[in-house]
């Protein structure tokens, strides 16, 4: 077999070439050969045969890829050929993956996966994918280094749980990147949130407000709207998002029912209605007038934007109660309308309520093997425990002592 001639060029007939601006098409043996094209651009080509057919591969452009480092690359692509191998598919395969920005791992992301989480996560998450894209939208995948998660997060002057939900979202579409092998290992691997941003504070307590407390809340100053809908949500212990997206063909008013359809945050749920909220949810479905919902929007900016008919925003019934305390300054501590289903919760137990029918009032799945295998609704008892503590509450709307026997004590 002949001697396969190599080592054809040299740097100064290269650089030659290129001052002269002629195009040319020179082997430097090796399947390597140098191109200069009218233009003036120059490459290497490498030309193989793979599966019967002649092809060729750009190397890189000269004199980034000097005339050394072309014959070391050509060498590599010739082994992978005898191997069996196609170059030119190993470099297509990588150019797709080094194509892809963050901010399309980050559109991909959306399409594929943010929609299948909680509306609430949505949110959480929108906002924070948001600001990786404004920080680091335009890097490639690829050259995403652990440095530059850290540098993400710490550009970010937010409080512990945004940075907390930042830090996920981060960890998200790059779990993302791997599982769809745009990268090999995940750039956040490793990292430790803490040692950025401090250990998490202490979680708020949720309040118990008190007979006194409750009964400053039932009495209210607020516009009728507004204080039914504290009182049903107290009075209910429903999340406040299902309270202000509820619709009127969901109250049940003849049967004493509210049916909450399956969603995000939980499954679907009938819950027993006491007679006090029966009447308040009247008192609501007039003062809605024609809305289907029972909290319809109030601000003309807010009914134009959505087209018509729309609950009101999420921020309404907290806003209510801000306004409230802020302008009336009532005796009563600061709470948020999360704090009226632990108040629900703590104040059912002390008036004797068992702790699964008060878990199960809440609308919360039971915990473990008993969560899997116990299907019972509690509705019957669920009953009972929301009429007492409807009664409860009455009495402390009118300002009288509660002096009923609290019920046998379960675990």
């Amino acid at each position: 077999m002949a001697k396969r001639e190599s080592n054809l060029l040299s740097d100064a007939q290269l650089r030659a070439w290129v001052r002269a601006g002629v195009p040319v098409a020179k082997s430097d043996g090796g399947s390597l050969t140098f191109t200069l094209s009218a233009a003036g651009t120059a490459a290497w080509v490498f030309r193989f045969r793979h599966g019967g057919r002649r092809q060729e591969l750009t190397l890189g452009r000269y004199p980034d890829l000097s005339l050394s480092a072309a014959r070391a690359a050509a060498a590599k692509r010739r082994v992978a050929v005898s191997d069996g191998s196609n170059p030119a598919d190993e470099v297509r395969k990588a150019k797709s993956r080094r194509d892809w920005t963050v901010r399309q791992l980050i559109a991909d992301y959306r399409d594929k996966l943010l929609s299948t989480l909680a509306e609430s996560t949505q949110a959480s998450y929108g906002r924070n994918l948001k600001r990786i894209e404004n920080g680091m939208g335009g890097m490639s995948v690829q050259s995403v280094a652990p440095g530059d998660i850290v540098a993400e997060i710490e550009r970010h002057k937010l409080g512990w749980v945004e940075l907390f939900t930042l830090w996920c979202a981060l960890r998200g579409i790059f779990k993302h990147a791997t599982g769809k092998k745009i990268i090999i290992a995940n750039p956040c691997a490793g990292i430790q949130l803490e040692a950025i941003i401090g250990k998490r504070p202490e979680v708020k307590k949720r309040l118990m407000l008190t007979d006194d407390e409750l009964h400053v809340l039932t009495t209210a100053k607020m516009r009728d709207e507004n204080l039914y809908a504290v009182r049903i949500a107290l009075a209910t212990g429903v999340r406040i998002s299902e309270l202000y997206t509820a619709l009127r063909q969901h109250i049940h008013i003849a049967e004493a029912r509210w049916h909450i359809p399956a969603s995000k945050t939980g499954p679907e749920m009938d819950i027993p209605l006491a007679p006090v909220v029966v009447q308040w949810f009247e008192h609501l479905f007039k003062l809605a007038g024609t809305s289907e919902y029972v909290l319809p929007a109030r601000l003309r900016p807010r009914i134009d934007r959505l087209g018509g008919d729309a609950h009101v925003s999420k921020d309404a019934i907290r806003e209510a109660i801000d306004f409230w305390i802020e302008n009336h300054a009532p005796k009563i501590r600061r709470f948020t309308p999360h704090d009226l289903r632990s108040t629900m919760k703590s104040q059912m137990r002390r008036l004797g309520v068992s702790r699964d029918v008060t878990e199960m009032c809440l609308n919360h799945k039971l915990k473990g093997v008993e969560g899997i295998y116990d299907q019972y609704t509690y509705y019957d008892e669920r009953r009972a425990a929301l009429e007492l503590w409807a009664r409860f509450l009455s009495c402390c709307q009118a300002g009288e002592k509660w002096n009923v026997t609290p019920l046998r004590k379960h675990a």
